[in-house]
């Protein structure tokens, strides 16, 4: 087994996502480093502060030198990071010396690497924001197409009452409506172009270092800084903190299903099983169990990049080492638990039948809360709340129906009504609506 199952060639296709394997790969930070160095060298030139023709050299490299990655493995080592390697690489690259004495002027190889990082993480951004509006859309769908289906609510693992799929789905989608808002509020707080010098204070650059950063950022679609984040890493945890929210959810929305679809239930079909080496029969929930486990991962690499928070001084090198380890793992379950919840939630199909199945099974008792409020309409509730309790208790002991039993014991409530799967609803229906309605919204703001 490699060391990661998201750059392994056996497990990759599995828990991986090929959008986000490229996204983060040594590849794409070499580009990311070659892209913030061609835009400071095009600000600087513009600025005055490197000769105009040195600045067009190195912007025009950028966009063409290829650097491969193996090739500052070496002076990683040496460094503990990459950049000084890369710089001298790219330096090589330019053969002309006289304006590659220019690149990297006034950064230092923490400002290469946050900005680098930034503008990886922004494209990130951007799959995780398809992915979340299409599952919205599928959940959408299911809860406008199945709003009053009927099927059993469990809480600690035990039938309820009633309530519908749809309202279920409703469940599930919504945290996604509010990863959505997460997404783009953290984006304006995490895309900051980091730009700061040695010691966070720009000093190589004198008084026009600030000019410098801004026009950075400006080039390069980010936002200000207002101070160095070198060694003030809040907004990069948060982000990891928003991988495992949005893996979580998709991870409960995966439990449900492994639930749902076991063999003495099969409640809900979603997708195609996978084999066993010895059981011909079995078809294993293997995209909802991969989930699960993604959601966990994620969780754990959040927990890490927590203590990755703590840096000391102006710059810490072994706290954003950690930094290293745990984002990309957190960015990788997410968008792999992203990738296979919504292939689940097209596939999905409640299976209605059996779900009817569930609530005739259990005679009558999932509406004991439906028949105590009935009555309390002629009755004192607790009056009402023995009866139904005296009833229950019979129903389940002499395996008899607790309609039939209160029946005999009431006849000023419509039982009929009282002890229909759809009547007894309640508001499901109404959530499924609205929970609809708002990816029916989203829909129209974008367009998709």
């Amino acid at each position: 087994m490699s060391v990661s199952v998201f750059d392994s060639e056996i497990f990759g296709g599995l828990f991986g996502d090929p959008v986000m394997r490229d996204l983060m790969s040594d590849a794409a930070l070499i580009r990311a480093m070659l892209h913030v160095e061609g835009h400071l060298a095009q600000v600087q030139g513009a600025l005055g502060l490197i000769p105009s023709a040195s600045a067009e050299v190195i912007f025009e490299a950028s966009q063409r030198v290829e650097i491969p990655p193996s090739s500052l493995a070496s002076g990683t080592v040496t460094d503990g990071l990459p950049v000084p390697a890369f710089v001298s690489a790219f330096r090589a690259a330019l053969e002309a010396p006289e304006h590659a004495q220019y690149v990297h002027w006034g950064a230092t190889s923490q400002d290469i690497l946050d900005t680098g990082l930034v503008l990886r993480l922004r494209d990130v951004s951007a799959h995780l924001e398809g992915q979340i509006l299409a599952l919205l859309a599928a959940f959408g769908d299911h809860a406008r197409m199945h709003r009053d289906l009927p099927m059993a609510a469990r809480t600690r693992n035990q039938v309820a009452t009633p309530t519908s799929f749809g309202a279920r789905v409703a469940v599930w989608g919504s945290p996604f409506l509010r990863h959505l808002q997460r997404l783009t509020q953290i984006r304006a707080r995490l895309e900051v172009v980091s730009f700061a010098g040695a010691s966070g204070n720009l000093s190589a650059l004198g008084a026009r270092g600030p000019e410098v950063a801004d026009a950075l950022a400006d080039s390069l679609g980010l936002h200000r800084q207002t101070t160095s984040w070198h060694a003030v890493r809040d907004t990069v945890v948060e982000y990891a903190d928003l991988m495992a929210l949005i893996a979580g959810s998709a991870g409960k929305f995966a439990q449900d299903l492994l639930y749902l679809g076991q063999s003495e239930l099969r409640e809900v079909r979603a997708g195609p099983g996978g084999g066993s080496s010895t059981m011909a029969h079995k078809s294993n929930p293997v995209a909802a169990e991969t989930i699960v486990a993604l959601s966990r991962m994620a969780a754990g690499a959040s927990a890490t990049m927590a203590g990755a928070m703590i840096h000391g001084q102006d710059r810490d090198g072994a706290a954003w080492a950690v930094e290293w380890h745990a984002l990309p793992q957190a960015v990788a379950a997410a968008c792999g638990a992203l990738g296979h919840a919504l292939e689940l939630a097209q596939a999905m199909v409640p299976n209605e039948a059996r779900m009817m199945a569930t609530i005739e099974a259990t005679n009558g008792l999932m509406f004991a809360e439906a028949a105590t409020f009935a009555l309390a309409g002629v009755m004192p509730r607790p009056e009402a709340q023995a009866l139904v309790k005296d009833c229950c208790r019979a129903a389940a002991s002499k395996g008899l129906n607790l309609r039939d039993i209160l029946q005999d014991r009431s006849a000023a409530v419509n039982w009929d009504t009282v002890f229909s799967a759809r009547h007894a609803l309640g508001a499901a229906p109404e959530f499924a609506d609205r929970f609809a309605a708002s990816v029916a919204d989203l829909e129209k703001s974008f367009k998709f």
